[in-house]
């Protein structure tokens, strides 16, 4: 006779919090209700506050159901990384059938509210970041290749598109730059991370540039990448897309982005090195994003 497996005590409501990821769900929510607030009115008419806090809460309760999808399926990696270990799987705090049935639920029932209460194009781009993320990046780009930052990024770049779909019911220039914007931003953001927690990923057997390609490689692509995202940033403010208080501030912001590239770019490290200009970098680069895309908003009130 076998043993029977241990039942796992019922999960906590923390650890079900804990599955969405709401550390992330915050700017996710953030740059989606930017991209809301900066939409022009139709026919005359801004979103009803009903209607936008319901929009609101489906993208965060899509970015839950990601997350919690994601940690369902990376368990095995998150048991082996010291910045992952303490979440609800690894730590056998809940049961993976849990997780993957909230993760479902809630991925089910944000984009079925979002369909009936608000319009299809929203919810059409909502299922398809949240399928983004999960099966091309989770499933597919993690394990595979150091390129998962890159096509992957383009799940946490979505929010803008649909709070603006949410309010218009269609997607024109200004969002899609958004978008470029978050998807650019993320494998310079990412990496920075990479460089200083890359003997997590290592030990975990994922394919992130600093383990695959080294150090210097991972820190070049930082400084490319930086270029094409400072681009985007700038680039509604002379297409007239936006008006000086957004230029100002994207652009100062967006300089300031660039020195902390170019110096984690062009720096190298010895064994015991502190990385203190890559953590400034991660740091700075969340503050960034809040930043420019709170600027935004101002700027469509003050220029509307």
């Amino acid at each position: 006779m076998t043993a029977a497996t241990p039942l796992l005590p019922p999960a906590d409501w923390r650890d079900f919090l804990a599955l969405t990821k709401p550390r992330v769900m915050t700017l996710v929510v953030f740059t989606g209700l930017c991209g809301m607030l900066a939409a022009p009115p139709v026919n005359g008419h801004t979103i009803h506050p009903i209607i936008a806090f319901t929009a609101i809460l489906c993208i965060a309760l899509g970015a839950g159901a990601a997350g919690a999808l994601n940690q369902w399926y990376e368990a095995d990696l998150d048991a082996k990384m010291r910045r992952t270990q303490k979440r609800p799987l690894p730590d056998g705090r809940m049961d993976r059938q849990a997780a993957l049935h909230f993760g479902v639920g809630l991925a089910a029932f944000s984009v079925i509210l979002m369909f009936v209460a608000v319009n299809v194009a929203a919810a059409a781009i909502l299922t398809v970041s949240i399928l983004f993320y999960v099966l091309i990046y989770t499933v597919w780009l993690k394990r595979r290749t150091p390129q998962n930052i890159v096509i992957g990024g383009a799940a946490g770049a979505f929010p803008p598109l649909i709070g603006w779909a949410a309010a218009t019911g269609d997607v024109a220039l200004l969002p899609l730059l958004l978008f470029g914007l978050v998807f650019l931003w993320t494998p310079p953001h990412f990496w920075a991370l990479a460089l200083f927690v890359k003997t997590d990923y290592a030990n975990a057997g994922v394919p992130m540039l600093p383990v695959v390609a080294g150090e210097r490689v991972t820190r070049t692509h930082i400084g490319l990448y930086t270029i094409p995202m400072a681009i985007a940033a700038v680039a509604p403010w002379p297409l007239g897309l936006t008006g000086p208080i957004y230029g100002g501030i994207a652009t100062a912001t967006t300089i300031l982005f660039g020195v902390l590239a170019l110096i984690v770019a062009t720096r190298t490290t010895g064994a015991d090195d502190t990385m203190k200009p890559e953590k400034r970098l991660f740091s700075y680069s969340i503050l960034y994003l809040f930043v420019v895309f709170g600027a935004l908003v101002v700027d469509r009130w003050v220029f509307a």
